[in-house]
């Protein structure tokens, strides 16, 4: 760590936790929190811009747009300045901007907040992550995986608040009650960020370009194979439920949620499984848990065998992702703002834009084959799983 200006002083304890480890995981949380409260604000804005389904859809591809266009711009900024000194403004712009979308008057003005919002998420995740990875380098030990755990509580507590919320007080209030909780957590957790910002030595030494080096763009492919079944379960799941088995509307939600609840579960878990048993075996192990779950959901017969298998799914992908961005993170040579910045826009890619092909596809095909077809990308991440050997801490 000598390349990092960085305090040796004792780390503070809160709550049992390390300051600098309870600060990322409590932006992860405040990251999901603001995504999983945009969720059912979606047939709300919908409603009062008098929009359909099909330009509703474009602007979802244009906050998947914005999180892309800034996930790189941000992963260069970290490399050169750290992650803290970026995450404290890239969290205070993101703040009102769920707000912001609810003062939108029009379609342009609405579509301009949501390329925004989606690109601060974006940037907010990758310096997140950086930031998660410095933390993992000086306690030497895994915390990627719970850092994506609070991430999930995070989008269920949002979901599950704002719909409360907009079913009660309405529009407005839903997006100050959000916004004011989402701020207190984040100005409780930004003075402990892990301060991780490079000397002046290792700043003039790190060039602004992408690497040449085929590391991160092989991990990125582990990433975006990881991701795309993921995508696919969030997006489709309910759908194939529905027209494959004739499953009603409560029974056709439980698929992406026994998914959602075992990925959660799982990823509170990880970081003790990959201590002990190393990031190797360890993704080996979800991927074959992932693949075999998305087998069973694809070609099971009736719809509890398939939400079964979406359970089994989610027990897999839950931490190879997490182990993913770690080895982005700890790749030789490689500024860890520019590794993650690769991984996480060639992974999110896998869940912003896969899942609209997935639908062209399957509208030829119908649904079984394709989720067949996700779950063979299963076998090309397993394929190069030794590069996960980059999330040990024994890794050079």
């Amino acid at each position: 760590m000598s390349d990092l200006a960085t305090s040796r002083g004792p780390v503070p304890l809160y709550f049992g936790m390390r300051g600098d480890r309870l600060a990322v995981s409590t932006l992860f949380l405040v990251n999901g929190f603001l995504v999983g409260s945009w969720a059912p604000k979606i047939p709300v804005l919908m409603a009062r811009l008098g929009i359909t389904e099909s330009v509703m859809g474009l602007l979802i591809l244009v906050f998947g747009l914005g999180s892309i266009a800034m996930m790189p711009v941000i992963g260069a900024l970290t490399a050169k300045h750290g992650s803290a000194p970026l995450l404290k403004p890239a969290t205070f712009a993101l703040l009102p901007m769920l707000f912001l979308l609810t003062l939108a008057p029009e379609l342009i003005t609405t579509a301009v907040v949501i390329f925004v919002f989606g690109g601060l998420i974006g940037g907010m995740d990758v310096a997140m992550n950086t930031n998660a990875v410095a933390v993992e380098k000086r306690m030497k030990r895994a915390i990627m995986s719970s850092c994506h755990g609070f991430w999930s509580l995070g989008a269920l507590l949002g979901a599950a608040l704002g719909g409360v919320l907009l079913g009660s007080v309405g529009e407005f209030a839903h997006g100050l009650i959000i916004t004011a909780l989402a701020t207190a957590a984040a100005v409780l957790a930004l003075p402990l960020l892990a301060q991780d910002q490079p000397t002046p030595e290792a700043k003039a030494a790190t060039p602004l370009k992408f690497p040449r080096s085929p590391l991160p763009y092989l991990v990125g492919v582990m990433a975006l194979f990881s991701m795309i079944p993921e995508g696919a379960i969030l997006d489709w799941s309910a759908l194939f439920l529905q027209q494959k088995h004739g499953a009603s509307i409560e029974l056709a939600a439980l698929g992406f949620a026994a998914f959602s609840a075992t990925m959660a579960i799982m990823r509170f878990a990880g970081d003790a499984i990959r201590q002990r048993l190393g990031a190797v075996l360890t993704l080996r192990i979800c991927g074959g848990f992932a693949l075999t779950g998305m087998m069973i959901a694809a070609s099971a017969p009736v719809p509890e065998l398939t939400i079964l298998g979406f359970a089994i799914a989610g027990i897999g992908i839950s931490n190879m992702v997490p182990i993913a961005f770690s080895a982005a993170g700890n790749l030789p040579g490689i500024p860890s703002g520019i590794g993650l910045s690769i991984v996480t826009v060639m992974g999110y890619s896998g869940i912003l834009i896969a899942p609209s092909a997935i639908g062209f596809i399957a509208e030829h095909t119908g649904f079984s084959p394709v989720l067949m077809g996700t779950a063979a990308l299963i076998l090309v991440t397993l394929a190069l799983s030794r590069l996960a050997r980059y999330a040990n801490f024994s890794a050079e």
